[in-house]
């Protein structure tokens, strides 16, 4: 099916006054790219409903909501090249933490949901996924390789706090000494350095923290339900002191937002403990294009066209260019720029410059795997 046509927003759409949704990074919630009617919020001289149902528009936040899915896998694999993994786990699909910039908003779309709210309100959760992780990886034809973790939504965002999905993921991974990467914007990681520890000793774990911005109004307002920036760094700080190594990432970098902050962050991260850093630049594919800029209306109108004018110079123009190798970091003077600045940080500051490597030998399959694992192991040393 066609992807229908999204309408244009702007500073003066009445839908944007509409649909501010406290508590949220989103303002609109409009229907997804694959659906064949399109749906959104419209002053109708009225007044309008509240968006939410309640007593007066914005006052009472929309309820997260949880769907059961019912997996036949869980290991994700990809084949693209720019990537540093070809396969990985997401434990939930959408995410609370409301990112206004998530990459991952236009998979909601997938489900028949707006990669608007309903990507930060109405989330999934995948019941025995553990125990599919344990069948995939006693399969006799499994070929163990890292396994990133929450690649797509946050893996300990704040549901992992009830569910623990990622908690029995990580003990799975661990009865079978596999290696994993992890990454997240969450201090509820703390809680599992009674596994990442021993894991890490090992060779066997590493984990990426993400700081945006060290602006605890402008995390507030961009990323409205993960930590601020000075818990991510105290978190940083918990995982480096405990032995697990930390990459701070700086992501992402938003030209004419918070790239200036790029030296700062990486400063403190490193005073944090954090050993090596990265950075990726604004992506803005499908339905994020237009719920980032409704969302620079809303919250930084002065800078509004200047972003975006900076944006479109590192995409040959428009607002994303998906081309491999550049998607991640833009090209043109301002994306050299960027470039440059980050390579000089890293090196005045002493962030080691290799990946560092996690051990594949461990791998076993433990004989409470299954009866091909108990076959195999006699001839384990």
């Amino acid at each position: 099916m066609k992807p229908a046509p999204r309408k244009s927003l702007s500073a003066e759409d009445p839908a944007l006054r509409l649909s501010q949704w406290r508590g949220r990074g989103a303002l609109s919630n409009d229907s997804g790219r694959f659906e064949a009617e399109q749906r959104f919020a419209a002053d109708d001289g009225w007044g309008g409903e509240p968006p939410d149902g309640g007593d007066d528009a914005g006052e009472t936040p929309p309820a997260t909501e949880i769907a059961r899915e019912k997996i036949r896998t869980i290991i994700t694999r990809n084949t693209s090249p720019d990537i540093s993994f070809d396969q990985s786990i997401n434990p939930y699909r959408g995410c609370e933490h409301g990112c206004i910039y998530c990459f991952a908003r236009p998979s909601h779309a997938f489900l028949g949901l707006s990669p608007g709210v309903d990507f930060e309100t109405k989330l999934t959760i995948k019941p025995g996924a553990a125990g599919m992780l344990r069948r995939e990886l006693s399969a006799r034809k499994y070929v163990p390789n890292m396994i990133a973790l929450g690649t797509n939504t946050d893996p300990y965002q704040p549901i992992e706090k009830k569910y623990q999905t990622t908690r029995e993921i990580l003990k799975v991974l661990w009865e079978f000494r596999h290696p994993v990467g992890i990454v997240t914007k969450s201090a509820l990681i703390q809680r599992d350095l009674d596994l990442l520890v021993p894991m890490a000793e090992a060779g066997l774990a590493r984990v990426a923290l993400s700081v945006t911005t060290l602006d605890r109004g402008l995390a507030r307002r961009m990323e409205p339900r993960a930590a601020a920036p000075h818990r991510r760094l105290e978190t940083i700080r918990a995982l480096a002191g405990a032995g697990v190594p930390v990459t701070v990432m700086a992501a992402p970098m938003i030209p004419g937002l918070n790239d200036s902050e790029m030296e700062a962050i990486l400063t403190e991260a490193r005073e944090a403990g954090a050993g090596r850093a990265g950075y990726i630049v604004l992506r803005l594919p499908y339905e994020i294009k237009d719920l980032f800029q409704e969302w620079l209306s809303a919250h930084a109108p002065d800078r509004a066209r200047r972003v975006m004018s900076l944006i479109r110079s590192m995409r040959k123009g428009a607002d994303y260019d998906a081309e491999w190798g550049k998607r991640m970091k833009g090209e043109g003077p301002f994306a050299r720029l960027l470039a440059d600045r980050f390579r000089i940080a890293c090196a005045r500051l002493g962030f080691e410059d290799t990946r560092m490597p996690l051990d594949l030998s461990q791998f076993r399959r433990p004989f409470s795997a299954g009866a091909d694992s108990r076959q195999g192991a006699l001839w384990e040393d």
